[in-house]
């Protein structure tokens, strides 16, 4: 995973059941299908990740 493709801003990097990667601003929470915002920081859809072995345990500091 580069993380050239993140934004300045991105934090933390999490997969959603469906494999859908996001990058957060603040550290998300878990719900019963993927991570979620906490309302607040920013977050953005990503594409070209590849999947990891387990959307639940996907949570990951980004390392600048």
């Amino acid at each position: 995973m580069s993380n050239s493709k993140l934004p300045d801003w991105a934090r933390w990097l999490a997969m959603d059941k469906d494999q859908q990667w996001w990058c957060y601003e603040a550290e998300p929470h878990q719900h019963s299908r993927g991570w979620y915002e906490n309302e607040i920081g920013r977050c953005k859809k990503l594409s070209g990740f590849a999947a990891a072995e387990n959307w639940k345990t996907s949570l990951r500091p980004v390392k600048k």
